[in-house]
């Protein structure tokens, strides 16, 4: 595990904000340091893994993939990892999320055009053992930045538990 500054969980909380909008040095400012030590600390998480890449978030439905599925299924504990790496070679999948424990081990999330598309990506991962629990379409997903690096505001220097 890496120690982490204030400095360090201000970056993150930035770039989490919007990674490709936000310059050196409007995070420098928001941090209060300086645009270099941004850039180094940016350098520095991202070859320590803590910042493992920047993706795009996609609207599927605009880009001619309207349907989004959520399967939840079942895979040997002992040989969960190896299967991942072989869902992921499913075309059409673009999430794969693995539980430690239990069955429901694996949440798989895949886009296409239409019922032919799901019947195809279930059957490949039939083929790969897996059972699956269920399927739910996907109408939306939202995510939001995890804002918690900071034990206290550093703008206004309250807890983030405190109530206003």
């Amino acid at each position: 595990m890496v120690e982490l500054d204030n400095v360090d969980r201000g970056i993150l909380h930035e770039l989490q904000l919007d990674a490709r909008n936000r310059t050196a040095q409007e995070i420098a400012d928001k941090v209060d340091v300086s645009a270099s030590t941004v850039r180094n600390r940016i350098a520095e998480l991202e070859a320590d893994g803590i910042i493992e890449g920047y993706h795009p978030k996609l609207d599927y439905e605009r880009a001619s993939l309207p349907l989004q599925v959520l399967f939840v299924c079942s895979a040997p504990p002992t040989e969960r990892s190896e299967i991942v790496e072989q869902i992921l070679d499913i075309r059409g999948v673009v999430d794969v999320r693995e539980t430690l424990t239990g069955r429901r081990n694996l949440y798989v999330e895949a886009v296409g055009t239409g019922t032919a598309d799901t019947v195809r990506i279930t059957d490949a991962m039939h083929n790969l053992g897996l059972s699956i629990e269920s399927s739910e379409i996907l109408r939306q997903r939202r995510v939001q930045p995890f804002n918690h690096f900071f034990f206290t505001d550093p703008y206004s220097g309250k807890d983030n538990d405190q109530d206003e």
